[in-house]
Formats: C-alpha cells, sequence, structure tokens
C-alpha cells in the first residue's frame, strides 16, 4: 500500500520522529540520528523506519544504534501518538539505512576514476 495518503502519513511520522529524536530522547547515542524514510506497512499497522548517523561508523555501532531505538520504540510511539491524529499509532520497527554510506562510497569511487580522453577528429 503505497498510495498517497500512505506516503502522506510517512512523511508526517518521519517529520515528528526527527524532532522527537532530536529534542525529547534523553539518549546521547541518538542526538545525530537522521530518519531517511518511514514505509508503512498494510493497514498502518507498522511502520518501518530507517535510520542513519555519521557517527555509526562500523556495523557494530549501526547494530548498536537500532538495539537503543527498538528499545526506545514504546516511548517513540507514545510521543508519536501525542502528536499525530492517526487512529492508532503504527508499531515502529527500526532498520539501518546504508545508502549514505554508500552514497560516500560511490562518490569516492567515481573521485578516484580518471577522466577517459577522447579526441574529437
Amino acid at each position: 500500500m503505497n498510495g498517497p495518503r500512505s506516503e502522506r502519513v510517512g512523511d508526517a511520522i518521519r517529520t515528528e520522529l526527527a524532532a522527537i529524536l532530536q529534542r525529547d530522547m534523553g539518549d546521547p547515542r541518538v542526538r545525530m540520528v537522521s530518519v531517511t524514510d518511514v514505509r508503512l506497512r498494510g493497514d498502518f499497522g507498522v511502520a518501518d523506519i530507517y535510520i542513519s548517523s555519521l557517527s555509526a561508523t562500523n556495523a557494530a555501532a549501526r547494530a548498536a544504534l537500532v538495539r537503543v531505538l527498538t528499545r526506545a520504540a514504546g516511548f517513540l510511539r507514545r510521543q508519536l501518538a501525542s502528536r499525530q491524529m492517526l487512529r492508532t499509532t503504527p508499531r515502529l520497527r527500526f532498520h539501518y539505512d546504508d545508502l549514505i554510506a554508500g552514497g560516500a562510497r560511490l562518490e569516492a569511487l567515481i573521485d578516484g576514476v580518471t577522466p577517459a580522453r577522447c579526441d574529437a577528429r
């Protein structure tokens, strides 16, 4: 179910969750977290939250960040429920989004390639 309503609700959840993580979470490990995407499933009962962080530099740090957010999912869901106008607030499932790290890696590869010379003769 990826219709316009699903996208609107996902964007609203992403915006509110980013604000909650920056202002209301007391854990310093989540201060530099970015919410990159929210995908709602089915009847909006589950929201897959994709996050990234520049401070999580290796796989262990990324896994620890996902664990911290998973443990805080109840708190985050209650905060969302108090701010959203949905009948029910979806259950939150966190995933680390490697897209940013992959993009930086791809950019470094592109920068390392020397341009081929083409003679226009």
